[in-house]
């Protein structure tokens, strides 16, 4: 089954995709938002489930074309999301090219930060940034959304609270990182909105390629229509999903509508490319003492997108374009976003 949220004010409207990504059905009488359904899964769920099933049959004469432009992220805003980071070639990679060895525990001990959740940015979104020199740059990974997962879940049980998937832009200003890390306290300024792709899909949706927690296809990334990488997610991921949903909730609990994100996709493999600009940068600073590729400028797209074996969109894709931040002055005296 696939959802996804048309916009539609601050929290969208629930509607029921069909799965070749054609056409989608609202369903208020359902549930009003995504947040709603997920607050009620165990009641709500077979009734989504129903109107996928007629969608796919043709039952629903109704149903309204699917475009991309009109979706907002399947969560526009979310209660909570805490974002990993699975794959030790990436963080191997960062640290090599300034001399660091990784810690041991990193092996056994997933990183992991709060992300902004109260805004979130639709998949064709511009990215607005205040500065070019702020070092802007895309994370392509996979990312879960919960229901309600109690404290001190164990990996094995968190698996069974994974009740969506979809794939995620988490944008980086990797200029801000050193200085913000180096007061000891985590990310703020340099991890502004992030992005999800137009629909999120049950697991059962996603076949053989969804297994023991993790989703074994490649991700695909493209800056300004070069394709950077194609990593396959379910490759090197030292965490599976159960284990960062555990390691989030190892003190608190998890709200239903929570977001856990796998971190950049990263292989090993040299030929499977990347999916951030940070790790290119760092092969070559590894490879010849210096960096070459730019982070984005003002202009630049970026598109994240999963194929099934059929060449099929999954997800549909995250498609955005970098621009200047610029404020005004709304009524009230109060700074407000114009670009």
């Amino acid at each position: 089954m696939k959802l996804g949220s048309i916009k539609d004010g601050r929290d969208g409207q629930l509607v029921v995709v069909r799965e070749d990504l054609e056409c989608y059905v609202p369903v208020p009488h359902i549930a009003p938002t995504m947040q709603a359904a997920l607050d009620n899964w165990a009641a709500v769920e077979p009734k989504l489930r129903d109107i996928a099933a007629k969608l796919e049959a043709g039952e629903i004469p109704n149903a309204k074309g699917f475009e991309d432009e009109k979706m907002a992220s399947p969560l526009p805003r979310a209660y909570q999301i805490v974002d990993g980071s699975a794959y030790l070639n990436h963080v191997e990679l960062v640290r090599k090219a300034r001399g660091a060895e990784m810690p041991p525990e990193f092996k056994h001990d997933p990183l992991m930060y709060q992300a902004v959740s109260d805004t979130i940015l639709s998949p064709r979104d511009d990215v607005p940034v205040p500065s070019e020199d702020f070092g802007i740059d895309f994370e392509a990974e996979v990312a879960v959304i919960v229901d309600d997962v109690p404290m001190g879940v164990s990996p094995e049980e968190a698996l069974s609270h994974i009740k969506l998937v979809m794939l995620m832009n988490d944008v980086s200003l990797r200029g801000l990182i050193p200085q913000e890390l180096g007061k000891g306290f985590g990310f703020l300024q340099s991890k502004p909105p992030s992005a999800f792709t137009p629909v999120a899909v049950t697991p059962d949706s996603l076949g053989d390629a969804w297994k023991e927690g993790k989703l074994h296809l490649p991700l695909i990334s493209h800056l300004n229509d070069v394709e950077m990488g194609h990593p396959n997610a379910g490759m090197d991921m030292q965490f599976h999903f159960g284990q960062l949903i555990a390691h989030a909730a190892k003190t608190r609990p998890l709200c239903a509508g929570a977001i856990v994100g796998s971190g950049t996709i990263s292989n090993y493999d040299p030929d499977s490319g990347i999916s951030c600009l940070a790790e290119i940068r760092m092969i070559e600073k590894i490879e010849s003492g210096d960096f070459k590729t730019p982070f984005m400028k003002y202009g630049d797209k970026v598109r994240i997108e999963m194929l099934d074996e059929n060449g099929q969109s999954i997800f549909g894709a995250i498609e955005q374009k970098i621009v200047p931040y610029a404020s005004v002055s709304g009524s009230n005296g109060q700074k407000v976003a114009n670009g």
